[in-house]
């Protein structure tokens, strides 16, 4: 041992054996620390002033994703196709859709065909496959005998239905029907229905938008709802073209709102849409985490907002109109819409038009503004201004006298239930599907020793880093580590500990050193993580519900432990953050990661501490973390997960079925999704990434957040690669006891003294 890290120890024992020691103390090696007030509140705060910078730094991020080829318009087309399939990964089109869709008449047995007639053209209501066993539903409008100039499919907002934009029900201006001002200028008009923002129940238990119920658990199942509703378009598009090579006719996408967002993804997904109009949604996008989280697309900024999703439908014509878009208050996860103002849908026209400034011919984006910007939607500039460049020649009407009904009404409300379950139903058998693919993407691990194996999953912890957690760019500060000693027990004294991790983001927890510590010797340590809402105090003294002072009575059985301070506290607070975080392709992981990666760092560097030697125990939240840091945290030489421990995907995703009962997307954690999880790393998975240490389960039966048999039947899938495949069943547990959510403090500690050889 150097002279230098002698003075420190026996700096240390001194403090730790002087009761009377000022408050205020640091620690031997670090600066004092003088932050006042929450810590806990002031690492929230700091964390989201990190966020915000990073969604803005992301727009001048996002050109090394792109190589456009300027030299034709064949070569542009081609050059953007990895970004096109990137799109397609993201908002989840991955289910192959019906090949030669057909289009239904839905009419009950009695009923005429036809639901309504307008002027010169016919409505009738209509279905479509789209892909699985999902089924588009709407209207369809013909001209009367003429051949159609063009064909269009007009989306509606969420709060619109397909009877409104037409004119067969009431709700909106007849000026702003784009759909039956299209029809009356002579254009085949189809209509699909948008799911709605009812507020539920949905299912007998959501009590949140429909949209945002679908939402979840498709987002675990690496699909999204954007994704289904865009597959329905592009159904529509599949039918039109079709037709269209006979007829020559050119298609078009128009939309406003959120039909608005789904005309933008479709055209620049799909070549085969000619013109693309959008209305009152066009705007820079760095605001996402503030609308309805189905609007939530993991990774959606790394590459894409609203000017580069409009590149990819150059060199085909888009029109986009400033106009009043839709404007309300999601009462589930915190959301709002509003009206797109007029600098912001100018700014980020501007920043498309120059991302293609290079494109000859010159690329044909055109923007209306209706009225001051805040107009009604479907302007007779900008339906004009998309009619042209679909139907040459052709003339927007003056709008005829409404359509009549002719039958009675299509049952709106009906129709949106079948929509939602056969979308919820799909999502229900990717689920059941999902373990035999992330069989088939674990594949490649080599259990043939536990060296080799260790070796093979570097590539699958590199893409949990990369793919599910997310990983920051942001270099790591130096810690600059700053303490002061705030517990002065019989057996162990305390030390706030705050250091440095990104710009604005620090690390803080407390570290409890057992007075009993020795000159040259070096300790194991235990991270002892707190759960949802809760502080590194919770854990130390107080006795609270479910820690037990689990990591007070470490330090008494001789344990050096550290009880950091993790994201998840202050409800809403940090539920936003992880909103910030998706869009960025990261997760509220992507920050806790290094943070703990930088405490046990430091703790490596304390000369009475093994390095070798450090463990990482957490209670329900905690236990997530248990499940997520270790594995990319490789120092931490073993991992406990304790209260948390499930099916984990059929606890975010199921809609029925035991796991439906305890499933995640009936309640109001709504942060608690993540992207494609279901494909890749269920707990077994996880809990793969981090053998061949050691890893554990605590376990209470009478634990609410699973079964106990979903809990054993994850667990068993554990224990068999530990145990039979390579070989080192003692390093994997799990202990149950008659007990709720909460430390039980017995085999783990057990588990602890033996794997992190310390004596009882």
């Amino acid at each position: 041992m150097t002279t230098h890290r002698v003075i420190l120890l026996l700096c240390l024992i001194l403090a730790l054996t002087n009761h009377s020691s000022a408050e205020s103390t640091p620690l031997a090696g670090t600066q004092r620390l003088a932050l006042e007030g929450d810590i806990a509140s002031q690492l929230v705060d700091g964390v989201d002033k990190f966020l915000l910078r990073e969604i803005d730094r992301s727009v001048e991020r996002r050109a090394r994703f792109w190589h456009r080829d300027f030299s034709s318009p064949a070569a542009y087309t081609s050059s953007i196709q990895t970004n096109r399939d990137h799109l397609a990964h993201i908002i989840g089109t991955r289910d192959a859709r019906v090949h030669s869709p057909d289009l239904e008449v839905v009419a009950a047995v009695g009923q005429p065909t036809l639901l309504g007639q307008g002027s010169n053209y016919e409505i009738r209501a209509v279905r479509w496959s789209a892909f699985g066993n999902v089924h588009a539903e709407g209207l369809l409008l013909t001209p009367i005998g003429i051949e159609p100039t063009s064909d269009i499919i007009a989306i509606p907002d969420a709060g619109q239905t397909p009877e409104q934009i037409c004119g067969l029900q009431s709700g909106i201006a007849s000026e702003s029907q784009y759909a039956r001002r299209l029809a009356e200028s002579g254009c085949r008009v189809l209509i699909p229905t948008v799911i709605d923002r009812s507020q539920g129940p949905h299912m007998g238990r959501a009590r949140m938008s429909a949209r945002q119920f679908l939402y979840s658990s498709a987002f675990e199942m690496g699909r999204h709802l954007i994704g289904y509703e865009v597959q329905k378009v592009l159904a529509a598009v599949d039918w039109y073209a079709e037709g269209g090579a006979v007829n020559k006719r050119k298609i078009g996408v128009i939309g406003w709102g959120e039909g608005g967002l789904l005309a933008l993804y479709s055209g620049a997904l799909d070549p085969r849409i000619d013109s693309v109009c959008v209305s009152g949604y066009f705007e820079d996008r760095n605001h996402v985490w503030q609308e309805p989280i189905d609007r939530n697309v993991f990774g959606l900024l790394e590459q894409f907002g609203d000017a580069e999703l409009a590149s990819m439908i150059t060199p085909r014509h888009l029109t986009i109109e400033a106009a009043k878009g839709p404007e309300l208050e999601d009462t589930g996860a915190p959301g709002r819409l509003s009206t797109p103002t007029l600098e912001a849908v100018q700014k980020e026209t501007y920043r498309a038009r120059a991302l293609v400034k290079e494109m000859q011919p010159p690329a044909a984006l055109e923007l209306v503004i209706s009225g001051d910007g805040t107009g009604p939607f479907g302007s007779e500039r900008a339906l004009a201004s998309f009619l042209r460049t679909i139907a040459p020649g052709a003339t927007l009407t003056t709008s005829s006298p409404a359509p009549k009904l002719l039958r009675a009404s299509v049952d709106s409300t009906a129709r949106q239930l079948r929509q939602l379950q056969e979308l919820d139903q799909h999502t229900q058998r990717l689920l059941v599907n999902s373990p035999e693919v992330r069989r088939e993407f674990m594949k490649n691990l080599d259990t043939k020793s536990p060296e080799a194996y260790a070796e093979s999953s570097k590539s699958y912890r590199n893409y949990f880093a990369e793919e599910v957690v997310g990983r920051f760019e942001e270099k790591v500060l130096p810690p600059n580590v700053r303490s002061r000693k705030t517990y002065d027990e019989e057996k162990w004294a305390g030390y706030e500990v705050v250091m440095d991790v990104f710009p604005d983001v620090i690390a803080y927890g407390i570290l409890l050193l057992p007075r009993d510590l020795k000159p040259d010797e070096r300790r194991p340590v235990v991270v002892c993580q707190h759960g949802l809402e809760g502080r590194p105090q919770d854990v130390v003294k107080g006795n609270k519900d479910a820690y037990h002072d689990f990591a007070a009575k470490l330090a008494e059985r001789g344990f050096i432990t550290f009880a950091p301070q993790n994201l998840y506290i202050f409800e809403d607070r940090f539920r936003s953050l992880q909103r910030k975080s998706n869009p960025l392709k990261k997760t509220l992981f992507s920050t806790i990661v290094p943070q703990h990666q930088q405490i046990v760092d430091w703790l490596k560097t304390l000369p009475f501490v093994d390095a070798k030697r450090i463990g990482f125990y957490g209670l329900s939240y905690g236990g997530k973390s248990a499940m997520r840091i270790p594995p990319l945290v490789p120092d931490y030489a073993l991992s406990i997960c304790s209260a948390d421990f499930n099916e984990w995907v059929g606890k975010n995703a199921a809609t029925s079925g035991t796991m439906g009962r305890y499933s995640y997307v009936w309640g109001g954690e709504y942060e608690i999704f993540e992207f494609d999880l279901g494909n890749t790393f269920n707990y077994s998975e996880m809990a793969s990434l981090i053998a061949p240490r050691p890893f554990m389960v605590e376990r209470g039966h009478f634990d609410g957040v699973a079964p106990d048999e979903s809990v054993a039947w994850e667990f068993a899938k554990v224990n068999f690669l530990y145990s039979a495949k390579l070989g080192i069943g003692d390093r994997c547990a799990m202990e149950t006891f008659v007990g709720p959510h909460t430390i039980n403090g017995k085999g783990s500690f057990d588990f602890l003294h033996k794997h992190l050889q310390w004596p009882k």
